[in-house]
């Protein structure tokens, strides 16, 4: 595939394109994503939890971030790569930009940040020092003890009102896209009109501009099953390689996600 940069993804989103985006942890997997079409890849901190077996995203380290990302990078023929800032590992100033300067060197040509507005001077100092940023907002897995579990975020008008503006200060902050989890498919629309940035969905709805999924999900074998999930292995004829395409071909076909993976 052409290799893809932040570039491609703002001028689908002009076009009005989707892209397709999945977490990856090795080489193998990421040279299949670049056979299927797969625009931009993840080296997630869901790792811990599909890959280490924990509960949750916290005890992943950036040891274990920079491993896999060396490990995609290796097998990666062109889709733009993103790399978790694991837990804790960007607490303050100093250590954000060393962690994020190690995940660049190890691969990675973009970092993704989980909050609202507490990040946007984190942002804007890596922005500023050359390290694109993609923030994560909504269901932020690293604050899930304070979230209270795996719960819908936005719901509430008032909590939803200050997602929007908070997005729009992380994109003036320097961030060049957006992920949106588990958030009401209005209100991913209603944020995604209203940046000029790229926005990835997931648990979102359609009306983003990607949509992203845990491969292990994707394939029907994680340990858990949000609503937002669909397990493309189980009508594939072609094995693990079908279902990647068939993924990539529904999310630009505009079928995945269907309003039974959404969020009113």
């Amino acid at each position: 595939m052409k290799k893809v940069t932040i570039n491609t993804l703002h001028k689908l989103k002009e076009a009005g394109e989707k892209f397709a985006c999945l977490t990856c942890y090795d080489a193998l997997y990421a040279e299949l994503f670049a056979e299927a079409g797969i625009e931009v890849i993840l080296v997630g901190d869901s790792l811990g939890m599909v890959i280490q077996g924990h509960d949750t995203t916290l005890p992943v380290t950036m040891e274990d971030v920079i491993y896999h990302m060396q490990c995609v990078k290796r097998g990666s023929k062109g889709s733009l790569l993103i790399a978790d800032l694991p837990f804790m590992s960007y607490a303050s100033e100093t250590q954000t930009l060393e962690n994020a300067a190690r995940l660049m060197r190890a691969g990675a040509q973009m970092v993704k940040l989980e909050g609202g507005a507490w990040i946007a001077e984190s942002t804007r100092l890596l922005a500023e020092r050359g390290i694109p940023v993609c923030s994560h907002m909504g269901l932020t897995p690293q604050s899930v003890n304070r979230i209270g579990g795996f719960l819908v975020q936005g719901r509430d008008p008032d909590q939803a009102d200050t997602m929007i503006e908070e997005a729009k200060l992380l994109e003036d902050s320097g961030a060049s896209c957006l992920l949106l989890e588990t958030v009401p498919e209005s209100l991913a629309k209603t944020i995604s009109e209203a940046l000029s940035i790229p926005v990835i969905g997931i648990g979102a709805g359609q009306a983003v501009d990607g949509q992203i999924m845990v491969l292990h999900d994707l394939l029907g074998i994680s340990p858990i099953t949000p609503k937002f999930v669909k397990n493309f292995l189980i009508e594939s004829k072609n094995g693990i390689p079908g279902a990647i395409t068939a993924y990539v071909d529904a999310v630009k076909a505009g079928t995945f996600p269907g309003p039974e993976h959404s969020y009113n």
